[in-house]
């Protein structure tokens, strides 16, 4: 069998194409059966070269059908044209049908995607924290109701680059850059700024944003979600400086005791070891050339008992500098009293005490906490103020005790004190937080300073 037509010189049919070739499979394997008994079909599809000009398929049927087809008789044009029409129905058939269910899967598909963004929508909207979405164009699409709340704006202002309108100044050139760069890599990023909020506050956000992808791969933006971590900042913020100013009183602190050091030995060596020495060298002459009377013995004792009494309240003096004993003996209350009057008499500075429902039984540590602030104090006063009179008052509850220090002096910048030499206020704030109290200092540039302390009854350290 060839590609030229049938055996017997029947002309073969036009060309007509492969899938002229089956569908004609198609409608031939359709036609009546032979009589009962005949051989079961046999059919074949033999397929010429690529390229050749016979008849694409070559169909060889052995089985009994119609009259029309049984007998070797050639198949005429016009059934091969009802064939070709047949087809191309057929062919449209199926690609019609085929575009419908295309149809009908991209329409599931675009309703399931659509589902999808009204649930995450509405999901959301539900959460505490604030969401975002941005397409590829890197525009934002989607503010949840929490960014709507926190800024205070409508979303159609928010979208697009509109949200950029609420970062901070200084901070918006590092954080466009940050995102810019990150979806460009499509790569995660994460970054903290400052977020205006609706009360006008700036307030520090930390912002997390990942790619997402469309159903089918495609990157499709970005979302991110922000959390407000000012509480946080302050936190760390606050134990940084508390850190600095550690470092910074440990320094002066081991500089105060190399100073107080020198101080203590200055006075031993300049003022006890003289007197003392003088003293002895005294002693040496009066044992060497004896007085002759009585009289003179006498005299001479008497004015040596008054320098040993002198070196005894020298001596005194210095211990109770490095640690009021009144504390322990009298109290809080007279300690005060006598740590004013002390001053007054040694430095001209007029204070004056006050105190109110004293305190009651308290921890030694709170005690010497009180007495070493105030001591501290007016010694500043002394030192820097410039003024001549002061005021002391100590009033207490059953919870807490309350500290008040006041002059009328030239007064301070507290912020800048810190800097340069607020050695003693950083001193007393240190003291205070060991027994869990507060200290409020208020004070301005020729408008005097008033130091408010407060201590828990049954302060603990903290």
């Amino acid at each position: 069998m060839g590609s030229g037509g049938k055996a017997g010189g029947t002309p073969a049919p036009r060309p007509r194409g492969l899938v002229y070739a089956v569908v004609t499979v198609i409608v031939l394997s359709c036609c009546p059966l032979a009589a009962a008994g005949s051989e079961p079909p046999k059919l074949v599809v033999v397929l010429p070269p690529h390229g050749s000009d016979g008849v694409p398929g070559i169909l060889q049927i052995n089985r009994a059908i119609h009259s029309t087809f049984a007998s070797d008789t050639p198949v005429d044009d016009s059934k091969w044209h009802i064939v070709e029409a047949v087809s191309h129905c057929l062919v449209q058939a199926v690609l019609i049908a085929g575009l419908l269910v295309q149809r009908v899967r991209r329409r599931r598909a675009v309703d399931a995607l659509g589902e999808s963004e009204s649930r995450f929508r509405r999901m959301a909207d539900a959460a505490p924290i604030l969401i975002w979405t941005s397409g590829p164009d890197k525009g934002c699409t989607f503010l949840n109701r929490a960014w709507q709340e926190f800024t205070g704006r409508p979303l159609e202002g928010e979208l697009g680059d509109g949200w950029a309108e609420g970062v901070h100044s200084d901070d918006l050139p590092r954080c466009l850059e940050v995102y810019a760069t990150h979806f460009d890599a499509r790569v995660p990023f994460e970054m903290a700024y400052r977020l205006r909020r609706h009360d006008g506050e700036y307030r520090w956000v930390t912002d997390r944003g990942v790619p997402r992808l469309s159903p089918d791969g495609e990157f499709a933006g970005y979302v991110g979600t922000c959390a407000d971590i000012t509480e946080r900042k302050r936190a760390e913020d606050g134990l940084r400086e508390s850190r600095q100013e550690t470092r910074l009183l440990t320094g002066r602190l081991l500089e105060a005791q190399e100073v107080e050091r020198r101080r203590i030995a200055r006075e031993l060596h300049d003022d006890l070891n003289q007197r003392l020495a003088l003293l002895a060298l005294e002693l040496d002459t009066l044992s060497q050339v004896p007085p002759t009377s009585a009289a003179e013995i006498a005299d001479r004792m008497q004015e040596l008992s008054a320098r040993v009494k002198d070196l005894s309240s020298a001596v005194h003096d210095l211990s109770h500098r490095l640690h009021p004993s009144k504390l322990e003996q009298l109290g809080l209350v007279a300690a005060l009293g006598g740590l004013c009057r002390e001053l007054t008499q040694s430095h001209g500075l007029e204070v004056k005490f006050t105190h109110h429902q004293g305190p009651g039984v308290m921890p030694p540590d709170s005690v010497l906490c009180l007495y070493r602030i105030a001591q501290e104090a007016l010694q500043n006063v002394v030192k820097h103020s410039g003024s001549r009179h002061a005021a002391v008052e100590l009033s207490g509850t059953a919870d807490e005790v309350r500290l008040r220090v006041i002059d009328d002096g030239v007064g301070f910048e507290p912020g800048s004190a810190v800097g340069n030499d607020g050695l003693g206020l950083i001193s007393m704030r240190e003291r205070l937080l060991l027994v869990g109290g507060e200290i409020t200092i208020d004070s301005r540039p020729l408008g005097g300073t008033r130091i408010d302390v407060r201590v828990p009854v049954t302060a603990q350290a903290t």
